[in-house]
Formats: structure tokens, C-alpha cells, sequence
């Protein structure tokens, strides 16, 4: 009798699963939110990894099972950030995120409310949002965003359950494994005053983005610049006062360079 050995099963990996379900981006404000959540922690990530093993995904699909059609099987979170992953696979950019072929579960996932936040909250097995985050993807920590109301939900998992986090004094939630601070932050960015989701560090400092990096710089190197002229312009002053009362004790008959 001939054994005849299972041919091994092989899984579709990041480029054999679709990278969109067709839908659009739900506003014109999800875009450049997401922009400003990765330009302003990139600093802080490189500090945390300076190898550059991290990977940040932008309403994109984080794959967690197969179904038919393969789409059904994944969340698209409007923000995620997974730790010690390289930024690309196999030297390709991810089209999505397989956690099959990577295992690494994002850290957090943000979701940007569009409608009334009960899809963000849907609890439902296998289907819901909130259950898939909590009881299969297992990500740490979600936040639910609805700017709108200008209002932020962050849950902890602890223990397979989500619980609620309560803000901090300044109305900020911590995020500890990467030692920042996530809230709502009332300002003008890219030409828009809205209630943005942003960074703090564990002082409460704002992260800046890389425009107001060199923003604050070129304004600290134009302060420089004026202390200088300042300075020189003291000096200038100082100058013609003692070139004066040399002149005054020379017409008097004295020798200024012998006082």
C-alpha cells in the first residue's frame, strides 16, 4: 500500500489578496488626518526603533482570516502602527497586512468616525469591528475618534477584554509602549482650524510635524538673527560714544590713552 502524502497548504500572501474593497474615503478630512498622525510620531519612532523594524498602515486592510471573497476576511483601519516589522516584505511595499504571513499584531488601530460610531462599536462575532480589534487581531490598544463631536474613546486590552482608559489631567490618553500621549488638539493644519487627532510626549508637549519643526527652527534662527543685529548695534552705539569723549578730552588738551 502507497502513502500518498497531503500536498501542504499554501496561504495567499499580501500580494494575492486585494489592497481595496472599492469604497471611497469617506471625507475630506481622513486623509490629511492620517498625515499628521505619522509625519509628527516619526521622530519618536526612530528613537524607539532605530533599526527601522515598524510599519505604519493608513486605511489600509489588516487581514486576519480567509473568507470568500477574500475582502470579508479583513479590517481597514484608518490608522495602525505594528512594532518590529520591517517597513517593506520581500522588498516589496505591503499592498495590506497578512497577519498570517507576518504574525505581529499592530500595537494600536485608530478608526475615524464618519457616520455615528455604533459600526466602530459593533461588537458583533466575526463581523464587528470592535470584536474583530478585541478577540481576533488582539491589538492592544483602539481608538475611536469621531471629530464631529471632537471626542476620543481609547480602549486597553487587558485580560482578552477592552476596557475604556480614562483620560489624564490634561485630557490625554497614554499610550505607555511608546511613552506619548494620544488626544484632540484644536488647530490650523493644512489650512483647515479643526479638533485634530495628535501627539503628546509624557510632558505634555505637543509632537511637532516636520513643517512646524522647521517652522519653530526658522523662527529661532530669525530671533538669533535680530539678537545679533541687536547686539551689533549696541556696540556700534558704544563705539561712536567713546570715539566722541575721546574727541571732547582731546579738544580739552587731554590725552585720552593717558587716563
Amino acid at each position: 500500500m502507497t502513502n500518498v502524502s497531503a500536498a501542504p497548504i499554501t496561504l495567499p500572501d499580501h500580494t494575492q489578496l486585494p489592497e481595496s474593497d472599492g469604497t471611497f474615503v469617506k471625507n475630506f478630512q481622513e486623509h490629511p488626518q492620517s498625515i499628521l498622525l505619522t509625519d509628527s510620531i516619526g521622530s519618536t519612532l526612530q528613537q524607539i526603533h532605530p533599526d527601522g523594524q515598524y510599519a505604519i498602515g493608513q486605511d489600509s486592510g489588516i487581514y486576519w482570516r480567509l473568507t470568500e471573497p477574500p475582502e470579508r476576511g479583513a479590517e481597514a483601519p484608518d490608522w495602525f502602527y505594528v512594532p518590529n516589522v520591517p517597513p517593506t516584505l520581500d522588498g516589496q511595499l505591503r499592498r495590506s497586512y497578512v497577519l498570517w504571513q507576518e504574525i505581529v499584531s499592530p500595537l494600536i488601530v485608530l478608526e475615524f468616525v464618519s457616520g455615528n460610531g455604533q459600526e466602530e462599536r459593533d461588537n458583533t462575532p466575526y463581523v464587528g469591528k470592535f470584536w474583530v480589534y478585541e478577540q481576533a487581531i488582539r491589538v492592544p490598544f483602539y481608538g475611536i475618534y469621531e471629530p464631529n463631536r471632537a471626542s476620543l474613546a481609547v480602549y486597553h486590552l487587558l485580560e482578552g477584554r477592552y476596557h475604556l482608559l480614562v483620560p489624564n489631567e490634561r485630557g490625554h490618553y497614554g499610550i505607555p509602549p511608546l511613552g506619548i500621549e494620544l488626544g484632540i488638539w484644536e488647530g490650523n493644519y493644512q489650512n483647515t482650524f479643526f479638533p485634530w487627532l495628535r501627539w503628546w510626549d509624557s510632558q505634555g508637549n505637543l509632537l511637532p510635524t516636520g513643517t512646524e519643526r522647521a517652522d519653530r527652527e526658522s523662527q529661532r534662527a530669525q530671533q538669533e538673527s535680530q539678537r545679533a543685529e541687536r547686539e551689533s548695534q549696541r556696540a556700534e552705539i558704544a563705539e561712536q560714544e567713546n570715539d566722541r569723549l575721546r574727541a571732547r578730552l582731546q579738544a580739552l588738551g587731554i590725552d585720552p590713552d593717558a587716563i
